[in-house]
């Protein structure tokens, strides 16, 4: 059966067209658009999972969202083994705690500087506290970037894809200027051309 992508546009649904296509998995698009006003994702989402949001996937009946568990779910069944490093070893627990982080931990002060925008001047008491969370977590991100600009071994790993997006995240708002590694991170993953292509079958994207 047909594996689909429930994909917005501007989302962190971006990374698994990217997974995809390194794997080289067929795969179905259906396109979603945010609200021009509101930026939110359209009530038609709802109608594929509860929570309204994506990415979402669906294969063999089955529905999936959460990008980790996504990520997790296609290198397991669709042809990604390469991409997690093996059972037991250091690089697998590295590969978990990075993969948690990039959705528990650094998406966090991401999003709420994405809220507190919208407040305006009420926002002023919590912004140096966000800003502050941010420059740490990127910090951390350009300090797990190794010799060979990837985040585990000497090639993509699961951990890379699921860091993609707070690291464009940190390129969009300039604080990649200081951190070269993770500059130099986001230049490699969108010269792949597994990553162009799914740029192309994505559409417009405003982190590229």
């Amino acid at each position: 059966m047909t594996l689909i992508v429930h994909h917005l546009n501007n989302s962190r649904s971006q990374r698994i067209l990217w997974l995809l296509e390194e794997i080289g998995r067929p795969y179905e698009i259906r396109h979603y658009q945010r609200d021009a006003v509101t930026n939110l994702a359209p009530p038609e989402l709802a109608a594929v999972h509860p929570l309204g949001k994506s990415p979402v996937i669906e294969d063999n009946g089955r529905v999936i969202c959460e990008s980790g568990a996504i990520t997790e779910y296609i290198c397991e069944r669709h042809g990604g083994e390469a991409f997690v490093p093996t059972r037991g070893t250091d690089d697998h627990v590295r590969h978990m705690e990075l993969i948690h982080f990039a959705e528990g931990s650094v998406m966090t002060p991401i999003l709420l500087g994405l809220y507190a925008g919208r407040l305006g001047e009420a926002a002023a008491p919590i912004l140096p506290r966000i800003d502050e969370q941010l420059n740490s977590h990127f910090d951390y991100m350009e300090s797990q970037l190794n010799g060979s600009g990837h985040f585990i071994g000497s090639s993509l790993s699961a951990a890379d894809f699921m860091l993609s997006f707070p690291a464009e995240v940190a390129a969009m708002q300039g604080r990649t200027a200081t951190r070269p590694k993770l500059d130099a991170f986001v230049k490699m993953i969108h010269a792949r051309p597994a990553w162009q292509r799914a740029l192309e079958k994505g559409g417009p994207y405003n982190f590229a």
